[in-house]
């Protein structure tokens, strides 16, 4: 029944139906003109047309619904990259959302998307859906961080489960020697069982295995703890500190606490902690070799915005929003399927299993001699058992008899195999480097490479850097001086306001921040030298870094590196709109690149030659006074604004002539305490210090003399022992190889000196180890025969380049490990003196007795006890051993050295004589020496055999004499 409202009447007012999907459909319906002559059927026309237009309308809404369901339940198969809210509700009930898909993050930065990033609404889109302020970063409290690790996850990996105790104990039982011995023990257990009952047959088969037993259990518990500790160190060693920016201010967290939507800063040899996309920096570079495989850096800005985690920041830096963390990045997905294991040797373990070959093949030789004398003298009749008959009696001898005897011939054989080889030695080693391992932890040195451990003790060079090892790190601004006039004073209150203003903006250039909170004072980050020179900026020059970020655009950086010694800036004054470019760097490099300079009252002076020496004469004073000279200069550049500015990129080449000098700043960096004396420690054990720093000659020079690299007293020769990185660059091979034994300090030294430095010590036949803490540190860390990189300053590139961390970033750990390497080193050739003894003993004893009488004096069940003895109480007695100071009075041992010394040698030798002699002695003359009354036992063992009469059912035995 049609409602009242839809009367014919009044629906022919209204020509037009309305869908609920606002399509129009047209419905034809007679005028009211029409006269009343029209029949019924007439008149249902229009209502027929009318259910028909309802029926299509409402049919067609269905068909819509249905196929929106369809797309809607198919649609978690095709990634949807058009913002959507993500839901999820919390224990309590509470909705939270973000207005994004995290799995179109995660696709747009591993594929490097544009499309996607369009979609999303570029970078400002996916800030804003992430409620992430570019300037504050996230809130950073408690229930915000533990949203977005509900919506987005952690920045955690799921690594391989490590390996257990049983696969370690399965992996000990695939050793051939140890599987010869179970069947050994197995063959005499049953035929023990078989000859004497199983009340005494059991004794010496189940004494095999439980001895084997043992030594298996003892193995895998060492190499299970030995993994376990790797796992503990890689764990450590993942765990790095990032900068963050949280609620307007730079927090120093852990890279598993980093979430989506957080503010990362990156600066050089920094790892990206998670995928991300650049937000805003300079000459920003990053080496994706690890992911790519390809060498080369690629530049990221805002054209190209992509970042990877586990790529490395060569170049620049920047602020970075985090899009993916954990799991859901590219380098978390291939970090969980690679394996932990390490199954590397250390060059020490290569050289003993040298002399365990050759020792085995040794043992070999003298177990074949045993096993053929043995036959020999069994099928010849003349063994016989412990009541004096004889056991071979041609066909009267039974099977079982005969096989008892292979058995028993045979395991004394594979018996002397196995203490012919030094077993203890991989034991000794992997119990010496483990224990240690984990004593170099509590002494501030995390071992990353088991090798690194004995090299280190055939150091005979050690290159360190200078600031952060030698020197606290912790630098303080105690010198300005403007032109020729030193400032006594707060600079702030007597140079000239337009002195003062350039002096602000040079502060632009720099890496560092400062964040002024509501109490307390200013906190700064940024390398110890930009803290030093901002702080000094607050302090003296009462400059207020965000009024200053505010009145200035920076328009173009050049970022400081190695080597070029300076950065640059290009920045425009918004008030003013003009444009300045500012250096910053080595004095003597800035004072170069000037032509004239200022005076306390803001007068421009051309800077001629004579101006110029005594600027240079201050420079040397200041740097001879051990501080650390960096300079300021700029100039004013006129640019149009079509052309300083093109897409976010400045195409203006920063000036670096004509410059106007501003003055120079001296920042003390003072020694740490205690490095003259493990200076001193190093040169008493033979091993040379070099140092290598990116200062001037000066400074250099005055650091070394008071770290006690140089002496004072050979004034003479100190012209020979220093060095600038251009001129030992400049040398010929020849006289390079003549001149690095001597040199001592290296000033201005770039990166590739570093590593021509390295590469000349170890030509030479120099056991080298390096220390440092930067980026341009990693090649020679790399080169080197042991990298030490610091575990505080030190950046993520050369960790990842080392072998060892120093955690407390002193000189003196870097002596500990010396002490430890040479610890570990003496410890595993006391070790080898020791058991070499043993067996060489052993092997001969043995030989001896089965030859001459038949039967060797040790049975396998003693021979593998006293194994098992040496594997485990001599190799723990060893490794448990700390190092001494004596250990510093040896010379190093080098790369040339023996492992088996010549006194070693002397010492074996002697000692394998006097046991050899006591054993012979107590096996041919023991009964008659002890007179325990059983001569005549020995005479049929040695002379005249007793003889064995067969009487067929009544047998009997006499002696010779009948």
């Amino acid at each position: 029944m049609l409602s009242p409202s839809l009367s014919p009447s009044k629906m022919s007012n209204k020509p037009r139906l309305r869908s609920l999907h606002s399509r129009e459909l047209l419905v034809d319906i007679p005028s009211n003109s029409n006269s009343n002559s029209n029949s019924i059927n007439q008149r249902g026309k229009p209502l027929r047309r009318w259910h028909l237009a309802f029926a299509v309308i409402y049919s067609t809404r269905a068909f819509l619904s249905l196929v929106k369901g369809i797309v809607s339940t198919t649609a978690h198969t095709v990634l949807d990259i058009s913002p959507t809210c993500v839901e999820y509700r919390t224990l309590d009930g509470q909705y939270f959302q973000f207005n994004i898909d995290p799995s179109s993050l995660t696709k747009m930065v591993n594929e490097k998307n544009f499309a996607i990033l369009s979609q999303l609404g570029g970078v400002p889109g996916i800030v804003r859906n992430l409620e992430t302020d570019l300037d504050n970063g996230i809130r950073g409290v408690a229930d915000d961080l533990n949203r977005r690790r509900e919506v987005f996850g952690s920045n955690t990996y799921h690594w391989p489960p490590p390996k257990g105790f049983l696969y370690f104990l399965l992996e000990t039982f695939k050793d051939a020697t140890i599987i010869i011995l179970i069947v050994c023990a197995i063959l005499s257990l049953g035929f023990g069982i078989k000859e004497n009952g199983i009340k005494e047959g059991w004794y010496e088969g189940s004494s095999i295995l439980f001895a084997v037993l043992l030594v298996v259990v003892v193995s895998a518990v060492t190499n299970f703890r030995q993994s376990s500790q790797f796992d503990k160190f890689s764990k450590a060693s993942k765990d790095i500190l990032i900068d963050v920016i949280r609620n307007g201010r730079p927090h120093h967290i852990s890279v598993f606490e980093i979430v989506v939507g957080d503010v990362v800063i990156l600066k050089i040899g920094d790892q990206i902690p998670a995928d991300g996309l650049f937000l805003n920096g300079h000459s920003l570079e990053v080496d994706e070799s690890s992911m790519t495989g390809e060498s080369g850096h690629i530049e990221v800005d805002a054209s190209n915005p992509f970042l990877f985690s586990g790529a490395k920041i060569a170049n620049g830096y920047a602020r970075m929003v985090v899009t993916s963390v954990g799991m859901n990045t590219v380098w978390g997905q291939m970090m969980s399927s690679i394996s932990n294991d390490s199954k590397e040797q250390t060059p020490l373990q290569s050289r003993l299993n040298k002399l365990t070959s050759s020792i085995g093949k040794v043992g070999l030789v003298v177990a074949f001699l045993v096993l053929l004398v043995l036959l020999i003298r069994y099928f010849t009749g003349n063994t016989y058992d412990d009541l004096g008959n004889q056991e071979w009696i041609g066909k009267k001898t039974k099977f079982d008899d005969i096989m008892s005897a292979m058995v028993r011939i045979i395991a004394t054989a594979v018996t002397i195999v196995v203490v012919a080889i030094p077993e203890g030695l991989p034991l000794a080693v992997t119990l010496t480097l483990a224990y240690s391992m984990k004593r170099m932890m509590a002494d501030q040195a995390m071992v990353r490479k088991l090798s690194a451990c004995e090299t280190m003790g055939s150091a005979t060079t050690i290159c360190t850097d200078k600031t952060g090892t030698l020197t606290t790190n912790q630098m303080t601004v105690t010198t300005f001086w403007l032109g020729q006039d030193i400032v006594t004073s707060n600079p702030g209150d007597i140079l000239a306001p337009d002195i003062i203003e350039l002096l602000h903006q040079a502060q632009l250039n720099t890496n560092g921040s400062v964040f002024h909170a509501t109490e307390g004072s200013p906190e700064f980050t940024g390398s110890p030298t930009e803290k030093a020179i901002l702080l000094w900026a607050i302090e003296k020059l009462y400059m207020n870094f965000e009024t200053l970020n505010q009145n200035y655009d920076i328009i173009h950086v050049e970022t400081f590196n190695s080597v070029k010694k300076r950065s640059g800036v290009l920045v425009r004054s918004k008030s003013h709109n003009s444009f300045h470019v500012h250096w910053k760097g080595a004095a003597e490099i800035i004072l170069g690149m000037c032509s004239s300079y200022y005076d306390r009252f803001g007068i421009i002076k051309a800077l001629d030659d004579d101006e110029l020496n005594k600027i240079k004469q201050i420079i040397e004073q200041k740097a001879a006074q051990a501080l650390r000279c960096i300079a300021f200069a700029h100039r004013e550049i006129a640019i149009s604004e079509s052309d300083h500015i093109d897409d976010g990129k400045s195409h203006v080449k920063l000036n670096e002539d004509g410059l106007i000098f501003l003055g120079v700043v001296g920042l003390k960096d003072p020694c740490r305490p205690g490095v003259k004396e493990a200076v001193d420690m190093c040169r008493k054990a033979g091993v040379k210090i070099k140092m290598i720093t990116g200062d001037n000659l000066f400074t250099a020079k005055a650091i070394a003399m008071e770290c006690g690299i140089i002496e004072s007293d050979q004034s003479t020769n100190i012209n020979h022992q220093i060095v600038e990185g251009k001129e030992f660059r400049s040398y010929n091979e020849d006289e390079r190889m003549k001149r690095v034994d001597e040199i001592l300090v290296m000033a201005r030294s770039s990166p590739l000196d570093k590593l021509l430095m390295v590469k000349c010590l170890k030509k030479k036949g120099h056991v080298v180890a390096v220390t440092g803490d930067g980026t341009n540190d990693a090649p020679a860390l790399k080169e080197a025969d042991v990298g030490l990189s610091m575990g505080i300053q030190g950046t993520e590139v050369a960790k990842e380049s080392s072998d060892i961390v120093i955690m407390d970033d002193k000189f003196n750990s870097v002596v500990t490990v010396l002490k430890w390497g040479r610890c570990v080193y003496n410890s595993i050739q006391k070790f080898i003196q020791f058991q070499l003894t043993v067996n060489v003993a052993a092997l001969v004893i043995n030989l001896v007795a089965a030859c001459s009488a038949g039967k060797v004096p040790l049975t396998a069940v003693q021979l593998l006890w006293v194994n098992l003895i040496m594997d485990t109480l001599g190799a723990l007695a060893l490794a448990t051993e700390r190092p001494t100071n004596e250990l510093m009075e040896k010379p190093p041992v080098g790369r040339t050295e023996p492992l088996v010394t010549n006194i070693m040698w002397r010492n074996l030798i002697f000692q394998a004589i006097y046991q050899i002699s006591i054993l012979l002695i107590i096996q041919f003359k023991g009964r008659a020496i002890f007179k325990n009354g059983k001569e005549e036992y020995l005479s049929r063992d040695t002379q005249e055999p007793a003889v064995s009469l067969d009487c067929g059912d009544n047998c009997c035995s006499s002696s010779g004499n009948g």
